[in-house]
C-alpha cells in the first residue's frame, strides 16, 4: 500500500452502495480499501466469495481476497465509509466514531442530528464547523460522524443551490421518478413493478423535504448545534419508484423570492460550482449542474453518467405558470446519491485537515469513559 494514502474500511461492503464504494475506490489516489465489514452470513469467506458482484466490470483484484469481518471495531483502517441499513447503522456508526474513527456515512441514521453535519460540498462546506462540537457533545475524540443525503434529496438541491444562492427561494415542489437500484438488492419484486409505477417510498417524501432544509441551511457565528438555521423554503414532496435501473429524475417547481428570468436561471444553475472545483478534489465533477436544451432530455439512459455520474443534468427549463419556473433533474442515484457523495465529502474532509492517519491503536471508548 501507498505510504500517502489513508486506509479505508467500508460497512456494508457486499450491498448495492457497498459494491459502489469498492469500485469508485480502486486506484483512487488518495484511498486504499484496506477492510471490508458485513452482515453475519458474509462474514469470515474471502470478499469475491462472500460478495455477488452485480456491478458492470469486475471485482477490482485487490480486495477479492479480503476478508469479511464484523461491523465493529477496531478495523486496520484510518476512517470508515458506511453504507449499513438505517436500523442497525445508528448503533454501529457511534461505536466506531466512540473509537476514534471518523465515519463517513451514506446512511440516514443521524443525518438530521443536529450536530451532524448533512454534507454536500459544493453546497455547505462551512457545516464541517459542527464536528468540533459534535465531539465535545459525544465525547467522540478523534472520531466523528459526517453524512450525505438521501439519493433523492442530493439531486435535487444541486439544481435548487445556484437559485437559493442568487434569488432566494420561498417555496418548491418536486415529483421523482426513482430508479430500481435505490431500493437495493433484490429490492422490488419483478412482478409488483414490471408494467408499473410505485407510487410510494417509505420515508422519501418526509427525508426530502427535511433534508433539504437543513442542507441549505446557514451556521449563525458559531459551531454549535444551535447555529445551524434551516432555510426557511416550503418544500412538498411526491416519491415515486419506476422501472429503471438507474438514475434518479425529479420534476421540480420553484418559486422565487426576488424576480428573474428565464436566462438568469438558466446561467445560474450553468455557473454552478463551489470548494471541489477551486480545489480539483478527485471525484468532483468539472460541472456539478449541466443544462441542456433538447426538448426531450434529460434521460436516464443518456445523462444518469454525465460528470462520471457526479453532475446532475437540468432540463425542461421553463416558466410556471403556477409558481415561477419548473424543470427537471436527474442524477445517478447510487454514485452522486450515495457513494460518490460520501466519497467527495472524504476528499474534502482530508483537504480540510479533518481526515488523516490513526496514530493510535484503536480500541471501543465506553461512554461511561467518554464522559470523564
Amino acid at each position: 500500500m501507498s505510504a500517502q494514502k489513508l486506509r479505508v474500511g467500508i460497512l456494508g461492503a457486499t450491498g448495492t452502495v457497498g459494491q459502489r464504494f469498492v469500485q469508485m475506490l480502486a486506484n483512487h489516489p488518495q484511498f486504499e480499501v484496506t477492510a471490508l465489514a458485513a452482515s453475519d452470513r458474509s462474514q469470515n469467506k474471502p470478499y469475491a466469495e462472500a460478495c455477488t458482484w452485480r456491478l458492470v466490470g469486475d471485482m477490482p483484484a485487490a480486495v477479492r481476497k479480503l476478508p469479511v469481518l464484523a461491523p465493529e471495531p477496531p478495523l486496520d483502517c484510518d476512517f470508515v465509509f458506511s453504507s449499513l441499513p438505517s436500523d442497525c447503522a445508528r448503533d454501529v456508526e457511534e461505536q466506531f466514531a466512540r473509537a476514534g474513527y471518523p465515519v463517513v456515512s451514506n446512511s440516514a441514521a443521524w443525518r438530521m442530528e443536529p450536530d451532524v453535519p448533512l454534507l454536500v460540498p459544493e453546497i455547505n462546506p462551512e457545516h464541517l464547523g459542527m464536528i468540533a462540537a459534535q465531539r465535545r457533545n459525544h465525547g467522540f475524540g478523534r472520531g466523528y460522524l459526517v453524512t450525505n443525503p438521501n439519493c433523492s434529496t442530493i439531486i435535487l438541491v444541486l439544481a435548487l443551490a445556484p437559485l437559493e444562492t442568487q434569488f432566494g427561494l420561498e417555496a418548491v415542489t418536486a415529483t421523482t421518478m426513482q430508479a430500481l437500484s435505490g431500493a437495493g438488492y433484490p429490492g422490488v419484486a419483478s412482478m409488483d413493478i414490471a408494467d408499473n409505477v410505485m407510487p410510494y417510498i417509505s420515508q422519501e417524501e418526509e427525508k426530502m423535504e427535511r433534508e433539504t432544509r437543513k442542507i441549505l441551511g446557514r451556521l449563525d457565528g458559531g459551531a454549535g448545534a444551535a447555529a445551524l438555521r434551516e432555510a426557511p423554503v416550503r418544500i412538498s414532496a411526491q416519491c415515486n419508484r419506476v422501472d429503471v435501473t438507474d438514475g434518479h429524475l425529479v420534476a421540480a417547481k420553484i418559486k422565487l423570492a426576488k424576480p428573474a428570468t428565464l436566462d438568469e436561471v438558466r446561467r445560474a444553475m450553468q455557473s454552478f460550482s463551489g470548494v471541489p472545483q477551486e480545489l480539483r478534489l478527485h471525484t468532483a465533477p468539472e460541472r456539478p449542474v449541466i443544462v441542456r436544451e433538447e426538448a426531450d432530455r434529460p434521460q436516464p439512459k443518456l445523462d444518469r453518467d454525465a460528470g462520471r455520474g457526479m453532475s446532475v443534468t437540468v432540463g425542461r427549463l421553463f416558466p410556471d405558470r403556477v409558481l415561477d419556473y419548473r424543470f427537471m433533474v436527474l442524477g445517478h442515484n447510487t454514485i452522486r446519491g450515495a457513494a460518490g457523495a460520501a466519497i467527495l465529502n472524504a476528499e474534502l474532509l482530508v483537504a480540510k485537515g479533518l481526515l488523516g492517519p490513526m496514530t493510535v491503536p484503536s480500541a471501543p471508548v465506553t461512554e461511561s469513559a467518554a464522559r470523564r
